[in-house]
């Protein structure tokens, strides 16, 4: 089967690769079990999900007798990069200081926040500085 590339997810998507990215790998019924009670989601549209999720190259499967084990072929961190940049060019004119600006002026931003942030970019300074 050829795989359509998609660069980004969709919001159901996205919450099926969370599920699967905490697991590490599993079946429909573990991603299934996983979301909350209230989800009320059918077996079928699951399944479904993660066959379009393999389809865009985002998880791989194998077979362990009639079921399908889904593993995702995509790292967390790779994705959160990924959508970031996309979110940058889209909304912030490609620039990442305006991104961040938009973040730290956030009034719901602790101080405690604000502080990681902070040490964050100066540990990033430092090992580019030497």
């Amino acid at each position: 089967m050829k795989k359509k590339k998609s660069e980004l997810l969709t919001e159901v998507e996205l919450e099926f690769m969370n599920e699967l990215w905490a697991l590490g790998e599993g079946t429909v019924r573990d991603v299934l079990a996983r979301l909350p009670e209230d989800r009320n989601l059918a077996y079928t549209s699951a399944a479904t999900i993660l066959r379009i999720l393999e389809q865009k190259g985002f998880v791989d499967s194998r077979k362990e007798g009639k079921k399908h084990v889904y593993i995702p072929s995509l790292e967390r961190d790779v994705y959160q990069s990924r959508s970031l940049r996309d979110l940058s060019a889209k909304l912030f004119d490609d620039t990442p200081a305006s991104m961040v600006a938009r973040l730290v002026n956030d009034d719901a931003l602790t101080e405690e926040a604000l502080g990681q942030i902070r040490a964050l970019v100066d540990r990033r300074l430092k090992n580019d500085t030497g």
